[in-house]
């Protein structure tokens, strides 16, 4: 197979190069010397923002954009044999990789490659652990899947050994992964559309920690049912943290300030450290994402001084319990959560923040997920003071026919919980504007974009 050796910089070509990590490892190749092309369907931030790198982006996918100067190709999930450019390139005998085998190939060449994954919080405990290594002047690597103010997008590229990136189970992608450090935050049922069910889901994620070298470093949740499946015959050392079950790092006295920020104090080997953490991101669920990251921080030899200040600067990152603005005096926050466990740590950290009455407007994501989590889904958005439901977002999917925001609707009802459902965006709008008042607390949630309901009732 093609390797990618940052010492050695050739000719890459993208195809799909407008997307969000796509357009993050054009830029980390293109600072490491390599001459960069690329196409996209259209022009857009992303593609113009390239351009003025010195990236040459064509618009539409033509045989003849592929010529032999080119050393290899990128391309993502989205591209098929039938592809034009995809098609050339075979022909030619240009070596090829997707996307998730490139990163793969970038990890091989730090000496720290540290792999986040989890079926929650990749981007949040991402994005914290690259605040402790910026704050101890680690000059990482980064790539996160979301917006972080710290590194001013979704990439950073740097010039120590040190790389961070999520790792995300989807299509089993970090099985192309060559981590030397991993953190593994939960293993819970989703991505139901490529997984069988959820043993299939571990079996991937215990074929990840076997990626580890053996002298290698594996940070995992003690919290995570049957620990010993993932753990057992592993010759790199385990460092385990958690709020429940025995670990080797720990919360004590957890509570929570008045905006549900929360504060705990650090337990090692079952003993007090004496040291105090603050957070700056609200909800429990976050105290067990700091767990992770002091742990590997500490292992790397980071100290516990610049721990906290880099955990206490994290203020969260964009869609993850992001405080949005106001309207009529209604605090709107959007947050990504679109699995019940996600939605429950975001309900959860909603009660600890100021409000009167709580809204929650929830647009359930993938056809697939839906059905296959519809008690669970039920179950948790029942908790909801208020909830409207959304049409399902697509994605990646056609509509099967058989499951719908309805469904939902109903399912909640036989739990004794009123949803109300409404099917546009300017329906829920004019909903809140007349049942919202002075004081409320508003959560636009999913992974599609409901965000746009918050948004626009804020520029009113």
């Amino acid at each position: 197979m093609y390797q990618i050796n940052l010492q050695k910089p050739c000719t890459a070509y993208f195809i799909g190069i407008g997307g969000i990590s796509m357009s993050g490892f054009a830029r980390l190749l293109l600072e490491n010397g390599f001459t960069i092309k690329g196409s996209d369907s259209q022009k857009s931030n992303i593609t113009e923002r390239l351009v003025s790198l010195g990236i040459d982006i064509v618009y539409g996918q033509k045989s003849e954009n592929i010529t032999k100067d080119i050393d290899f190709i990128v391309y993502t999930a989205a591209i098929h044999p039938d592809n034009p450019e995809y098609a050339a390139a075979k022909r030619l005998g240009i070596p090829m990789m997707e996307r998730a085998v490139m990163v793969g190939q970038v990890m091989k060449n730090y000496k720290n490659a540290i792999g986040i994954s989890g079926t929650h919080g990749k981007t949040t405990t991402t994005s914290m652990l690259t605040h402790i290594f910026l704050t101890a002047e680690k000059d990482p690597t980064i790539s996160v899947g979301g917006i972080l103010d710290a590194i001013g997008g979704n990439i950073r590229i740097g010039k120590s050994e040190n790389f961070i990136t999520e790792a995300c189970e989807y299509t089993n992608s970090f099985l192309n992964f060559f981590p030397t450090a991993e953190i593994i935050l939960n293993v819970d049922a989703d991505h139901l559309d490529f997984f069988k069910d959820l043993d299939d889901i571990r079996q991937s994620f215990r074929k990840y920690t076997r990626l580890l070298p053996k002298d290698g470093v594996l940070a995992i949740n003690s919290d995570i049912p049957d620990l010993d499946y993932f753990t057992a015959g592993l010759s790199c050392q385990v460092i385990t943290f958690g709020l429940e079950n025995s670990a080797e790092y720990g919360a004590d006295n957890i509570r929570f300030d008045e905006s549900g920020r929360g504060i705990f104090e650090l337990v090692h080997q079952g003993k007090p450290t004496g040291d105090t953490i603050h957070l700056s991101v609200p909800g429990e669920h976050n105290v067990s994402n700091a767990l992770s990251v002091i742990a590997l921080s500490r292992y790397y030899g980071i100290s516990m001084a610049k721990i906290k200040d880099g955990l206490e600067s994290f203020v969260g990152t964009e869609r993850r319990f992001e405080k949005k603005g106001t309207f009529q005096g209604v605090t709107v926050i959007d947050d990504y959560a679109h699995h019940p466990t996600e939605i429950q740590a975001t309900l959860h950290a909603a009660e600890r923040y100021p409000h009167n009455h709580l809204w929650c407007v929830f647009q359930p994501h993938t056809y697939s997920r839906t059905k296959a989590l519809l008690k669970e889904f039920a179950q948790v958005l029942s908790q909801a003071e208020n909830l409207i439901l959304t049409d399902i977002y697509a994605a990646r999917e056609k509509d099967p026919g058989d499951i719908s925001s309805r469904t939902l609707q109903e399912e909640i009802k036989k739990l004794g919980k009123e949803a109300i459902y409404l099917s546009t965006f300017e329906d829920v709008e004019k909903f809140l504007l007349k049942n919202c008042v002075d004081g409320d607390l508003l959560i636009t949630m999913g992974a599609g974009n409901v965000v746009a309901i918050g948004e626009e009732l804020i520029s009113k």
